[in-house]
């Protein structure tokens, strides 16, 4: 689970750094000097890596402008960033709360429940990025949350779908091989493989066999599928 959450937090890490664009190119002139100078100081800490003072600049920018989601967002990416997942998901929830399908709070919302555990909140969240965004990546999610929670037809509907979507072929995941190094595999392996594991739950075992089996075909070194076949024999 941890390796999904890895390869999201690439999303996530993308819509920042588009909002950080945004604060470098502003479309409008018409801001006070006192904005202008909190948004040196939020820029000059990210540049250097300060993000206490980048989260005390955006505070003051927040105040300036409550109803600017992209201050909002980086706020609250900073939070996560952090490890403080609690507050990230307040300030998400300011956001959401304005706007229902803002797809980067449901993101990063989702990722701040999971990493606190809650996985019915988390998918929850991104139910709803789903719905708004129709992202592989985000069922993927859906998928071996649904799995966690033991909602294993629903998980299973998922990965069927993800199986018949017309980008499957071009996404990749990444997931470790050895101890310290990872390497990318096509997403319908990790699909497959979690296929097998829910027919494992069902009793299907023939059907669950030949999931795992499905993926090491196109896969041979995915130690993943190849551990749960293992196990599957024994």
């Amino acid at each position: 689970l941890l390796i999904t959450l890895v390869i999201f937090f690439g999303g996530i890490n993308a819509r920042a750094q588009d909002k950080n664009k945004e604060s470098d190119n502003p479309q409008t002139l018409d801001k006070s000097p006192i904005y202008w100078l909190y948004d040196a100081h939020y820029r000059m800490a990210i540049q250097y890596n300060d993000y206490a003072e980048a989260k005390s600049a955006l505070y003051n920018l927040v105040l300036l402008e409550p109803q600017n989601d992209s201050l909002r967002f980086n706020l609250a990416y900073l939070y996560y960033d952090a490890g403080k997942y609690p507050s990230a998901i307040m300030a998400c929830r300011d956001i959401l709360a304005a706007n229902p399908d803002n797809l980067g709070a449901l993101e990063l919302s989702g990722a701040a429940y999971e990493n606190l555990g809650l996985k019915d909140k988390a998918l929850t969240s991104y139910e709803k990025l789903y719905m708004a965004s129709s992202d592989i990546n985000t069922l993927y999610k859906m998928a071996f949350l649904q799995y966690d929670l033991k909602k294993y037809n629903e998980s299973n509907v998922n990965a069927d779908i993800i199986l018949e979507n017309e980008k499957l072929d071009d996404t990749k995941l990444v997931f470790p091989v050895g101890k310290n190094e990872t390497k990318e595999f096509p997403m319908k392996v990790a699909v497959l493989n979690l296929k097998g594991l829910i027919n494992q739950e069902l009793g299907n075992i023939d059907v669950a066999r030949k999931a795992f089996q499905d993926a090491l075909t196109l896969s041979p070194d995915f130690e993943q599928a190849k551990t749960n076949l293992e196990a599957l024999d024994k």
